[in-house]
């Protein structure tokens, strides 16, 4: 699976966000989820491991080399070995975005290339903090999404599908395997999305909120009231404000920092009165400019019609991610009515390292503003998040 289709995926699924949020241009009020259809699917039985992308104790799309190169400032590179842990002391439940392309409105059950692909991008370097849980579950696919946003919109979409089947997951998760651990809820995109309204649903002001290590939520607008770190659609779970702090959410949506987010943009704006979108900066949860410890792939990302990036002049990177340390920097920023992360290039050119990162959505030939870097929201803060994990698990 080449990383195109996976990019394909996540853009799509920014997408689906767009289609389905009023435009900002008036306040509303937020929307009730989707109503189960009369003719609901028939439930998926989640004590079988057939439904299930990545469990712990078996050989699956989660156990993948995710060794890495360092790139210094000076173009020199340095080997960053990487390996699993051996007995983690907490788990992951990670709930991917849209990849499917399958030609039905919700995706089927049965794994393909795409799901192995996103989950080596955005899940498996957390094998070296966690036990890993994937459950697959009956997406909307990228072929349903595009036919809304071309204006054709295909028969059977059922929107409230996908978040059934996670839940479900999470239920025999609790039940079967969890035993009390504690858990990291990992999301981005269209799995984000689902995550919100689990967490408002299942866990927060139950018993199990108690076992929450952290809840990131990358790449979707968590709504929470000025000024405060807790409220909107979460009660009693608040955003993460310092290192170590358990419990809390990170969440965030990443644009060039000279380039924020537009007045139409689909992502670090709201229409809700009195709330804004909430912004965790991975790199320094108790706020203000931090280091950001991204990890790339080492290829192309195709979808963005951007050149491949040279990481390093007259050398070829063997390892399937790259890192550069200090080239990135991430704050959070709330000015002219948009709140995001703000990612800043400290490139020189001339230099023997690149001195620019992929990730703009492009199309014929033109930036997308409104996009921002969507797709390199977990990339560009991967380590960071690691390390958030970590400390919350000390």
């Amino acid at each position: 699976m080449k990383l195109n289709k996976l990019v394909v995926g996540v853009v799509i699924a920014a997408a689906s966000h767009a289609v389905a949020q009023p435009a900002p241009s008036a306040p509303s009020p937020q929307p009730a989820p989707p109503a189960p259809s009369p003719l609901a699917a028939a439930a998926n039985d989640y004590r079988l491991p057939a439904n299930w992308l990545c469990l712990p104790g078996r050989a699956d799309a989660c156990r993948t080399d995710q060794s890495a190169t360092a790139v210094a400032v000076n173009g020199s590179t340095t080997a960053v070995p990487w390996q699993a842990a051996t007995a983690p002391k907490v788990d992951c439940f990670y709930v991917y975005p849209t990849v499917s392309f399958d030609t039905t409105a919700n995706s089927d059950m049965v794994p393909g290339p795409e799901e192995a692909s996103v989950v080596n991008q955005q899940l498996n370097r957390f094998a070296a903090q966690c036990r890993m849980f994937a459950p697959m579950y009956r997406q909307v696919t990228i072929t349903a999404l595009r036919s809304v946003m071309t204006g054709a919109p295909m028969a059977g979409i059922d929107r409230d599908l996908p978040y059934r089947d996670v839940r479900d997951a999470w239920r025999t998760y609790l039940a079967d395997h969890n035993g009390g651990r504690g858990v990291v809820l990992i999301g981005h995109s269209q799995g984000s999305g689902v995550l919100k309204r689990l967490l408002a649903e299942e866990i927060d002001g139950k018993p199990v909120q108690k076992q929450l290590v952290a809840a990131i939520l990358a790449g979707t607008n968590v709504l929470v009231p000025a000024g405060q770190v807790m409220g909107g659609g979460l009660k009693s779970i608040p955003l993460c404000t310092a290192a170590g702090q358990r419990g809390c959410v990170i969440s965030f949506v990443s644009f060039r920092a000279d380039a924020p987010p537009p007045a139409n943009s689909r992502f670090g704006r709201t229409a809700v009165v009195g709330m804004k979108v909430a912004c965790v900066n991975p790199a320094a949860l108790g706020g203000g400019s931090g280091a950001a410890d991204g990890y790339f792939p080492t290829g192309r990302i195709d979808l963005t019609e951007q050149p491949s990036v040279v990481w390093a002049k007259g050398t070829t990177i063997a390892t399937p991610f790259v890192t550069v340390p200090g080239l990135l920097t991430a704050e959070c920023i709330d000015r002219d009515g948009a709140q995001y992360l703000a990612l800043t290039v400290h490139g020189d050119p001339a230099g023997a390292r690149t001195s620019t990162i992929a990730g703009d959505v492009v199309a014929g030939g033109r930036i997308l503003p409104d996009w921002g870097l969507h797709l390199i929201d977990m990339n560009a803060s991967m380590g960071n998040l690691i390390g958030d994990v970590a400390a919350a698990t000390r």
